[in-house]
């Protein structure tokens, strides 16, 4: 493509605020991110004012709150409830806090769903028995993708508000998702159920990039507390850890196109774009923090940039991107999801990587 990462950010922005956003679902926190980093980096308010009116109209009618409420792209509120001051925003997030605090726990996780999302196998395969009785009444699980929405608007909101115990709620949920999930080889695992044993989904590509910045997110927003918080330093020093051998683990996994693999362990699960724009954003991100570095960082960086800027096309549509996952026991559903999407989670991430080339 021709265009300058300024103009393929307008053209990936403007796609993005004509998206059937829900209040709220999956992918749309990523995608309310990009929209306000679109308007920092060209100088257009239009995006941002997207996203405060669509915050704002939904702060009128917020309650009574579900438990999708948990994908709310939070951290972007709470960016916004402080830029304006806006106190029906805000007090729309202190109660919707409440709400997702007062959630059921699974292993010190909140639990995602109730009834969790599971699929029938996209793979070839048929699922065992015992996969059948789950699908026929799915039991309450937690998911990977919600260590970007939960744990980051905890800890920004805590940290804007003043609540303390909010903040290190924060913190310690980003922990349970690593203790239960992130394996030894440095990659997560997409669930686990309540009442089932192990965890499901290894190696998901884009599960890993939201792991990435939701962690990344939820460091960010600890640190300035940490002088009057010291018993949160030594947790942020253990997220840093994960991100490290999550970014380690990545790095081994990389193609020489710039791109990973849907499973990212599986050479035959075929290319799926998304996971390179999350890690283009998330190295970019872990990098400046000071949290990782060094030669095999930053070339990692430089192919999965090229590989987001190949993937796009003249209308600024990232390709190659996976549909909703939705949930599956059996691995091999992760390599056979539809692809070709045009998707919040793949065009956010893509112009998030952008992005990160004109901050630089």
């Amino acid at each position: 493509m021709q265009d300058s990462p300024s103009a393929l950010i307008e053209k990936i922005a403007e796609g993005l605020t004509k998206w059937p956003f829900e209040n709220w679902n999956f992918g749309d926190s990523v995608g309310f991110e990009a929209l306000l980093i679109a308007s920092k980096v060209t100088g257009n308010p239009r995006w941002e004012e997207f996203a405060t009116a669509w915050f704002r109209s939904w702060a009128t009618r917020a309650e009574p709150f579900a438990r999708l409420d948990c994908t709310v792209p939070g951290k972007a509120m709470v960016e916004i409830a402080e830029k304006t001051k806006d106190p029906i925003l805000l007090g729309a997030l202190t109660n919707l806090a409440g709400y997702l605090t007062a959630r059921p726990q699974l292993n010190g996780i909140f639990e995602t769903w109730e009834t969790s999302p599971l699929l029938e196998s996209y793979g070839p395969s048929p699922m065992e028995d015992w996969e059948h009785k789950l699908l026929a009444n799915p039991p309450a699980g937690v998911f990977i993708d919600c260590l970007h929405f939960d744990p980051p608007f905890f800890t920004a909101l805590g940290g804007l508000v003043g609540d303390d115990q909010l903040l290190t709620v924060g913190v310690d949920q980003a922990l349970g998702y690593c203790s239960q999930l992130q394996t030894e080889s440095g990659l997560f695992d997409h669930f686990f159920l309540r009442g089932v044993d192990g965890t499901f989904g290894p190696g998901w590509g884009r599960g890993q990039g939201w792991a990435l910045l939701g962690l990344l997110d939820t460091i960010e927003q600890a640190i300035p507390h940490c002088h009057r918080l010291p018993n949160i330093t030594p947790k942020v020093a253990l997220l840093e850890d994960s991100v490290k051998k999550l970014i380690a683990a990545q790095i081994a996994c990389q193609s020489d196109s710039g791109h990973w693999l849907a499973v990212v362990t599986d050479p035959n699960s075929g290319v799926e774009s998304s996971t390179a724009a999350f890690m283009a954003h998330g190295f970019s991100r872990a990098r400046k923090a000071g949290i990782t570095d060094g030669p095999a960082l930053e070339a990692s960086t430089r192919r999965a940039r090229n590989a987001v800027k190949e993937s796009l096309n003249d209308d600024g549509m990232f390709k190659q991107v996976s549909a909703a996952v939705f949930a599956c026991t059996a691995a091999e559903h992760y390599s056979h999801v539809p692809r070709n999407k045009l998707v919040p989670w793949g065009q956010g991430p893509a112009l998030l990587a952008l992005a990160d080339q004109i901050i630089e």
